[in-house]
């Protein structure tokens, strides 16, 4: 997710500064960057010129005091509460006092990540749907103690960037990962079930219910790992039996089948 939203936010003429806790990391991100940016201008979807100029504005670094002058910071760590609120906590010695801090969660509170700051006032939910570059939309929600100024600027960025903003309340998986993540584990199951194969169920999915995409080719792109992370997380909050984890996921992660980002998934990749 944050290598889409960082060629979201360059592609749409922002200087972008992508940080991540190792160089590895960061080189791997970058690299996915160029990559998913090569791909739309093989495909029509980007002219070369507008490729190298979101390459050269973006730029990886693995200390967060890189972040001191971004007029917006988006964090995109996994799906963990504190350290998400930890994050926050950090950037309020490090941004301006006009700052934007967004959060991607999928899943968890706004107001609870929110009260890591000393400012949950400039704290705003900003859910991109996956992937981030292809798909429009944008889940906005308020915490409980967000501006009216900052939900206004976030907005007008997030506009900004040819995105359509739904609003939603701060409640867990907000609309998107509320109905999609049970739909996913409906389909695993039935997977599982012996109901259909997986490019059967998938095309049911696109031609019959009308989804761009099936869900075997999207859990691929999102990975099993972080499907899990969401699933348990929603889970744990809402305690809903269609959110419990299929069994045949923990098998894929222990044969690091993951989806696309390691060659297999639900499917094979070169």
């Amino acid at each position: 997710m944050g290598s889409g939203i960082a060629i979201t936010v360059a592609r749409a003429g922002h200087e972008v500064v992508v940080r991540d806790i190792s160089q590895e990391r960061v080189d791997e991100g970058l690299a996915q960057v160029k990559q998913l940016l090569d791909r739309s201008v093989e495909r029509g979807r980007l002219d070369a010129e507008r490729r190298d100029e979101a390459l050269a504005s973006t730029s990886g670094t693995t200390e967060i005091e890189a972040l001191a002058g971004c007029d917006v910071v988006i964090e995109a760590i996994f799906e963990d509460e504190a350290l998400k609120a930890e994050t926050f906590g950090q950037l309020d010695e490090i941004c301006g006092p006009e700052a934007l801090f967004h959060t991607n969660t999928s899943t968890l509170s706004v107001t609870g990540i929110a009260a890591g700051s000393t400012h949950p006032e400039r704290v705003v939910g900003t859910h991109y749907a996956n992937p981030a570059p292809l798909v429009d939309l944008v889940e906005v929600t308020r915490g409980r103690l967000t501006s009216d100024e900052a939900l206004r600027r976030s907005v007008a960025f997030v506009e900004g960037l040819g995105k359509r903003v739904v609003f939603t309340k701060d409640s867990p998986g907000f609309i998107l990962n509320y109905f999609l993540v049970p739909f996913e584990n409906d389909c695993i199951r039935a997977l599982e079930a012996g109901m259909g194969t997986v490019e059967s169920i998938d095309k049911a999915v696109t031609l019959g219910l009308g989804y761009p995409m099936g869900t075997f080719r999207l859990l691929d792109i999102v990975g099993l790992d972080i499907h899990k992370a969401v699933a348990v997380s929603l889970y744990q909050q809402l305690r809903d039996p269609r959110l419990a984890l299929p069994p045949l996921v923990d098998r894929m992660i222990s044969a690091n089948h993951l989806g696309r980002k390691t060659g297999k998934g639900f499917y094979e990749y070169e």
